[in-house]
C-alpha cells in the first residue's frame, strides 16, 4: 500500500449541517423514538393541535354551522373593551389563583414534609386522610350542608344559637360570601397529585446527605429543608407548581357545584365560566377561542415565572 494514501478520519459534528446531524442521531436512536411515538402522536393530536386550532379560530367568527369568517383582532378588542363580565372574570380568577395557588402549594409541601417523618404504617393512613377530600365526590355535599341557607345548616344554627345573627345567612347566594367560601373549599380539596408527588420525592432523598450536612454545619431542620431537601426535589417542585397553577386557574367546577352557574351577581364568575358560557352554551366558538387563548397565555406566563423562581431554591 502506498504511504501517500490519506487516512480516512471519521465524520465529526463540525462536518455536518444541523439537519444532517439530527437525522443521524434519530437513526442511531430509532428504537427510542419508536417507543415514544405513540405518546407523541396522541399528545400532538389531542393537545398541540387543539391549541394551535384554538389560536387560529380566535381570529375568526365561527358558530359551528357556517365556515369561519376572519375578523382578525375584533374578538380580543371586544373582550377587553366591550365585555365587562370578562373583566370581572379576570379579576375573580386572579383573586382565586393568587390565594389558592401559593397556599395549596406550600400546604401540600409542608404536610408532605410532616408526613414523611412518620413511621411507614402511620404515614400510609395519614396520607389517605389528607388525600381523600380531593377524590371524594361528596365533599361538595358536606360543605353545602355546613353552609345551608336555612337555620338547619351547621354554620347558621351555631351563629344563631350564639346570638351573633338573627336570621340565616344565604351563604352561597350572597355575593359577599360566595367567593371566599369557594376558596376555602378549593383549598380543602387541593391536596391531590402534587401532594403525592411531594411525598414520593421526599422518600427518594439519600439520608446520608443529612448526616454529611450536620458535619458541614447544618444546625436545624429549616436549614436541612432549604439546603438539602428542596434542591433534591426540584423536579417534583416544578411538577407540583404546574399542577397548582393549572388547578388554581381552572377552578370553575368548584363554584358551579356550590353556587350554580352563573353565581350570584357574577361574584365568583371566572374565565373558565366565561369560556363555558360562550363555547358550550352560546356556541360562539371564535369568541370562546379568544377567551381560551387569553387563559392559556396567563397560565403559560405563570408557569415561566414559577420556573424562574424555583431555580433559586437552595442557592
Amino acid at each position: 500500500m502506498s504511504q501517500n494514501t490519506a487516512v480516512k478520519r471519521p465524520v465529526s459534528r463540525k462536518d455536518m449541517t444541523r439537519a444532517q446531524w439530527t437525522w443521524k442521531e434519530m437513526k442511531r436512536n430509532k428504537v427510542a423514538y419508536l417507543m415514544v411515538a405513540p405518546f407523541m402522536i396522541l399528545f400532538t393530536l389531542f393537545t398541540v393541535f387543539p391549541v394551535v386550532l384554538s389560536i387560529i379560530l380566535s381570529f375568526t367568527e365561527f358558530n359551528l354551522l357556517q365556515f369561519p369568517r376572519p375578523v382578525y383582532m375584533d374578538n380580543y378588542i371586544r373582550l377587553f373593551l366591550d365585555d365587562d363580565i370578562f373583566i370581572l372574570a379576570i379579576k375573580n380568577t386572579f383573586i382565586f389563583a393568587s390565594v389558592t395557588g401559593p397556599v395549596s402549594y406550600f400546604m401540600s409541601l409542608m404536610i408532605a414534609w410532616f408526613i414523611n417523618e412518620l413511621s411507614p404504617k402511620i404515614r400510609s393512613v395519614v396520607t389517605l386522610i389528607f388525600y381523600s377530600p380531593s377524590i371524594s365526590g361528596s365533599v361538595y355535599l358536606i360543605w353545602q350542608i355546613l353552609f345551608s341557607n336555612d337555620s338547619y345548616g351547621f354554620a347558621n344554627g351555631t351563629l344563631m344559637t350564639l346570638g351573633i345573627i338573627d336570621a340565616p345567612i344565604l351563604w352561597f347566594n350572597d355575593a359577599d360570601y360566595v367567593m371566599w367560601l369557594c376558596i376555602v373549599v378549593a383549598l380543602w380539596t387541593s391536596l391531590g397529585t402534587a401532594f403525592l408527588s411531594f411525598i414520593a420525592g421526599l422518600q427518594t432523598i439519600d439520608r446520608s446527605q443529612y448526616e454529611a450536612a450536620s458535619v458541614d454545619g447544618i444546625r436545624n431542620r429549616w436549614q436541612e429543608l432549604w439546603y438539602i431537601t428542596l434542591p433534591n426535589m426540584r423536579q417534583q417542585l416544578m411538577f407540583g407548581a404546574v399542577l397548582s397553577i393549572t388547578q388554581s386557574f381552572g377552578f370553575g367546577s368548584v363554584v358551579t357545584a356550590l353556587a350554580g352557574f352563573p353565581s350570584v351577581e357574577y361574584a365568583a364568575h371566572t374565565i373558565m365560566h366565561h369560556l363555558d358560557d360562550y363555547g358550550g352554551q352560546r356556541f360562539e366558538v371564535g369568541y370562546s377561542s379568544a377567551i381560551a387563548v387569553v387563559l392559556f397565555a396567563i397560565m403559560l406566563g405563570s408557569n415561566l415565572l414559577v420556573k424562574k423562581m424555583l431555580k433559586k431554591v437552595g442557592q
